[in-house]
């Protein structure tokens, strides 16, 4: 997809990488995430209005310290740099880069020293030195500016946390603007974009759906496209985008898999079939996924096991639909540059999107509209697009479904189970709207019974954890402060209507050191 305003950030290590994207995203403007050692010469072809160099863990001095090239700075175009990337930009312009007297974590207060367009609005009707609270994150600070360089902004524990260089357009911060604990950051970031960059928005929703409307119809002509339809949030935004876009061309292919939520493949089958009136396909598989399943514990057995039995039946229903030459699949953006991270592909926790492409015995020619897209712009897009709220808002659920939230071998009665104890997590969240502030909450049916007293009789039954978290984008998450009487209603109602548990937990566990999902 072509774009006339483009930003891009270079990626040192740093944890909020992927934020300032999302955050300039905000802003209107289109925004892409590379490894710092991008080559200059796609630099050029991408021809960004702006670059921003990421924060990272590093310290310049390391051996093995993140550089890019020096080039980058001779290109004219404007940068920006965040914590460490300031620092690259002081070491490699001829500037000193020391340890700090006093590491420096959390609020800080900015007192900003001269006039810059990086601050443009930051005057108010204060007499006095002008100030702003930051967040910080660094061990190193700048101790002598580059030539050509001012100062503009010094903390207590920073001497030097604000520079530029108006005539060259290079800019660097100290501090965090990407971050929702720097008070101005969106200003900050809006300064360097729009007055400094000369970008003027219109990266939205609606613009989104214009153009990939556009795209796909150019790159389809008049084949037709397979969609596995699951009901999550990046195939039903993708299915009606595709329909959208090229009509009765599409046709859908949702495999029931024995592993869904309650009544979750009969809500797919209604919506699209009998009110959209997509061309859907539904396939009761469920009892060959469970022969298959049987006697397998390890996850990510369970995972292949899965995966395979899906491609199977999805290629077998594939072939009976004439002039399919395209199959489209939902990869997110955060997909891709995982694959890419500055130094390498991470340590594989568990098998993942198929980022790469499709198996070579795959025939089809691969279609992935929402490449470019978080999901929260995946969901603003199927607002736009007028799919009902209960499919946009909803939690990810892992492709594995349920199979990989009972920890242990998969049966008919556990998944039964854990069913029941699901809908009522998700049914007393709900009653008390919360639901849309959570990233994810579910059930997870552990392979541990326990002695209880029912009635006056002794009971050995099974244990339900509760996992909720709360995340921006799924890499990291914190545990949910769910309130306690919520909890305890929650653990009631399982106790009391599910039969075969007689114990719920609930799971306090961030990620990292945990995942989000128990398998």
């Amino acid at each position: 997809m072509g774009h006339a305003e483009r930003i891009l950030v270079l990626d040192f290590g740093g944890q909020y990488a992927q934020l300032i994207a999302r955050r300039i995203r905000e802003l209107g403007v289109y925004t892409e995430l590379h490894p710092f050692n991008i080559s200059i010469d796609v630099i050029r072809e991408l021809r960004p209005r702006g670059i921003i160099l990421s924060g990272g863990p590093s310290s310049v001095y390391d051996a093995d310290a993140p550089h890019p090239s020096s080039e980058l700075f001779r290109l004219g175009i404007p940068i920006l740099g965040i914590c460490y990337g300031l620092q690259v930009i002081a070491y490699q312009l001829g500037g000193e880069v020391d340890p700090s007297a006093r590491r420096e974590f959390g609020q800080a207060e900015v007192l900003i020293d001269d006039t810059s367009d990086l601050f443009a609005g930051f005057n108010g009707e204060q007499s006095g030195p002008r100030s702003t609270v930051v967040w910080m994150s660094h061990g190193d600070a700048l101790t002598k500016l580059p030539e050509g360089f001012r100062g503009i902004g010094h903390s207590r524990n920073s001497p030097i946390c604000a520079i530029h260089d108006p005539s060259r357009k290079i800019y660097g911060v100290q501090f965090h603007p990407e971050v929702v604990h720097t008070v101005r950051g969106k200003e900050i970031l809006r300064n360097f974009v729009v007055g400094i960059c000369g970008c003027s928005g219109g990266w939205d929703a609606g613009s989104i759906v214009v153009e990939k409307t556009k795209e796909i119809r150019a790159t389809v002509g008049s084949s037709n496209v397979i969609c596995a339809l699951s009901g999550g949030v990046d195939s039903s935004v993708l299915a009606v985008l595709l329909h959208k876009a090229i009509g009765g061309q599409l046709y859908c292919i949702h495999i029931n898999n024995g592993l869904m939520r309650k009544n979750e493949s009969e809500a797919v089958v209604q919506l699209y079939r009998d009110t959209y009136h997509f061309n859907l396909k539904y396939v009761d598989a469920s009892e060959t996924f469970l022969a298959r399943l049987q006697g397998i514990t390890d996850p990510e057995v369970k995972r292949k096991t899965i995966g395979a039995a899906f491609i199977e039946i999805f290629e077998e229903e594939a072939k009976k639909i004439g002039n399919a030459e395209f199959l489209a699949q939902g990869t997110l953006y955060p997909d891709v540059i995982e694959s890419v991270s500055f130094k390498g592909p991470s340590h594989k926790i568990k098998t993942h999107h198929n980022v790469g492409g499709l198996p070579d015995h795959m025939k089809f020619r691969l279609i992935e509209p929402f490449r470019e897209l978080f999901k929260d712009e995946v969901r603003a897009v199927g607002r736009t697009l007028g799919l009902p709220d209960e499919f946009i808002v909803r939690h990810a659920f892992p492709g594995p479904g349920l199979a990989v939230r009972i920890i242990g071998e998969i049966t008919k009665e556990k998944l039964a189970i854990l069913r029941e104890a699901d809908l009522i997590f998700i049914e007393e969240i709900r009653r008390r709207g919360l639901y849309n502030s959570l990233w994810q909450a579910f059930a997870v049916l552990l392979p541990v019974q326990t002695v209880g007293v029912m009635g006056d009789q002794r009971t050995y039954d099974n244990v339900i954890a509760l996992r909720a978290v709360n995340s921006l984008d799924g890499m990291t998450a914190d545990w949910a402060h769910l309130p306690n009487d919520l909890l305890a209603a929650v653990s009631g109602r399982i106790v009391n209507e599910v039969r075969g548990v007689n114990r719920v937990v609930y799971d306090i566990s961030s990620k990292p050191p945990s995942t989000i999902e128990w398998e």
